[in-house]
């Protein structure tokens, strides 16, 4: 009833505030996303999307834009459900939205003629895009990249199913040890799902995007979490967002992107509302995460300016709607400015400055990415998976000096110290 989803919602909230995701995830699948770095022995295949689903919305921005419109009717779907039930919806969800997403970004390559490959894996080879994803689906991926295009230099949308795995002792003590009501052990069973894209421009004046969304499911006889259909208690949370790594400001593309975040945010988690409230989802908090987790601490500076990241949101029918709305939200947020600023002339000068900051991606993501450094670390990695999201092309120059007065000393000083661009 009402009141037993009530006290299971409040126990999630209760866990969420002391049971990181990352204890976990970070060490299971990779927290940007890029998750299809995990190793499964023997399992690789280049078979083909048989089925592909083409979709017609994203032939413009203005047509994309419209598509975030957010209904506040549909915010909370009707019928409560099982969190491993919320599992299997989330994981077909990502996979419908990496077709719509790869059929969107194709159109904006269209002159190019460059295209995204497709390397399914795993459990995943012998499926096609129709097939839907169940609890007896194995564990598997889809790598989908494109390169050498006009507008996206690289890009790459990956999405990772990670099955019925067994948690180790250590993961699973450093889950007990941090909250009374996940009682997990080890050899309890775990399964994550997620979606990540990464996005390097060809122009120094688009800013190159990420974004990425997961769930982490731990199934446990011990916890105190809602029934699966073998009398297991099962636990989730959801975690993801969407950030932008600029070269040259634009100022009024950054406060449209971030303004689109908050929105989105505030729709879902209402800042005056009572009982939808929760500052641990607020906007403001997101933003905080994103600037706190893509910094580069031996440089002291960000690696971009930032947007959203959000971590350990139990999954509940309502979180569930605000990770998809995320999801969708995501290049009716970036296309607009690619519009704008794609076409836009730029200098020898301006490309070097350009991969010069490429650099500091690839620094952030070997040294402090927990994802990549922990794929790169296990036993037979997916290597080409870990590095799918490094950029093309790069350069480090000893000791550059930045000219006193320019848009790149401008960058970095936002760089040093993130504003409230909304």
């Amino acid at each position: 009833g009402k009141s037993k989803q009530a006290s299971q919602t409040a126990t999630m909230r209760a866990m969420s505030a002391r049971l990181p995701l990352a204890a976990c995830a970070a060490f299971l699948l990779s927290r940007l996303g890029l998750s299809d770095a995990f190793s499964f022995p023997g399992l690789s295949s280049h078979t083909p999307c048989r089925s592909p689903i083409q979709l017609s919305a994203a032939s413009s921005s203005e047509e994309t834009a419209t598509s975030t419109t957010i209904d506040n009717e549909q915010i909370e779907p009707s019928g409560a459900r099982g969190q491993t039930e919320l599992f299997h919806d989330f994981a077909n969800f990502l996979q419908s939205t990496q077709n719509s997403i790869i059929s969107q970004l194709e159109s904006v390559e269209r002159a190019s003629g460059e295209t995204f490959t497709e390397d399914r894996w795993g459990g995943l080879s012998d499926l096609t895009c129709e097939d839907r994803l169940t609890s007896t689906t194995a564990s598997g991926g889809i790598t989908r990249v494109i390169q050498r295009g006009d507008v996206i230099e690289k890009g790459a949308c990956s999405l990772t199913l990670i099955q019925n795995g067994k948690l180790t002792a250590e993961r699973a003590a450093a889950i007990s040890g941090r909250n009374d009501h996940a009682n997990v052990k080890e050899g309890d069973q775990f399964s994550a799902a997620a979606l990540s894209i990464v996005l390097h421009t060809r122009s120094p004046n688009v800013p190159t995007f990420r974004s990425d969304v997961r769930i982490f499911l731990v199934r446990s006889s011990e916890a105190e979490g809602d029934d699966d259909d073998d009398g297991d208690e099962t636990l989730a949370w959801f975690g993801g967002g969407a950030d932008l790594t600029p070269y040259y400001l634009f100022d009024d593309d950054i406060r449209e992107f971030h303004g689109r975040q908050k929105e989105l945010c505030d729709a879902y988690f209402p800042p005056d509302d009572g009982e939808l409230a929760d500052a641990a989802f607020g906007y403001a908090a997101m933003k905080k995460n994103c600037d706190d987790y893509f910094f580069l601490p031996a440089r002291q500076e960000h690696r971009g300016v930032g947007g959203t990241f959000y971590d350990d949101m139990p999954a509940t029918e309502h979180t569930l709607a605000f990770t998809k709305a995320m999801a969708q939200s995501w290049l009716p947020s970036w296309l607009p400015i690619v519009e704008r600023r794609k076409d836009r002339a730029y200098t020898d000068r301006q490309r070097e400055w350009q991969l010069l900051r490429r650099g500091r991606y690839l620094e952030f993501n070997l040294l402090y990415d927990r994802g990549v450094r922990f794929g790169l670390a296990s036993a037979n990695p997916r290597v080409e998976g870990v590095m799918v999201s490094a950029p093309p092309l790069i350069t480090w120059e000893y000791n550059h000096v930045i000219e006193e007065g320019s848009e790149e000393e401008r960058l970095m000083t936002i760089l040093k110290e993130p504003i409230d661009w909304t």
